[in-house]
């Protein structure tokens, strides 16, 4: 059984990266979540680097705290800059393991230099590793049954 990667998935979590500099607004960062179908915004600084995210969590915490102040927050102000995350080469189960221990939908892909690539959701990993198994498990069937090995 080959080992499912991050990198199986990358056309996916590259659709869910939203990325955005770590001096933008808050109300901005609000507007990119609320237009989006995502719940993670990963915060970078000048080179593209990753130093943090932003969830909706974040702006709802922010905004309560602040009412109409937050309009004037910076990204940097707000975000979580204790960031998990997992590269391309990671295995899914360990990914998701990882996220499931720690409660997360939503985690960050980056390379060795700390650059973002995607955004893995769990349900596209669980898809992944659920497509993988029935094919498997088609393989040993058609074994089993002599299909194809005649």
């Amino acid at each position: 059984m080959n080992m499912k990667l991050v990198s199986s998935i990358d056309a996916v979590a590259r659709s869910r990266l939203v990325t955005i500099n770590v001096n933008a607004l808050l109300v901005d960062v609000a507007k990119l979540l609320s237009d989006t179908q995502i719940s993670l915004v990963v915060v970078c600084n000048s080179d593209g680097a990753m130093v943090g995210v932003i969830t909706k969590t974040n702006i709802v915490q922010q905004f309560g705290r602040c009412g109409e102040s937050a309009c004037t927050t910076v990204a940097a102000d707000v975000m979580t800059r204790d960031v998990a995350y997992c590269r391309p080469t990671d295995s899914l189960p360990d990914v998701l393991s990882m996220m499931e221990k720690r409660g997360f939908v939503h985690i960050p892909v980056v390379d060795e230099n700390c650059k973002p690539s995607g955004v893995v959701n769990a349900r596209d990993a669980l898809r992944a590793l659920m497509a993988e198994e029935k094919y498997e498990a088609s393989l040993l069937r058609d074994y089993v049954m002599g299909i194809g090995y005649r």
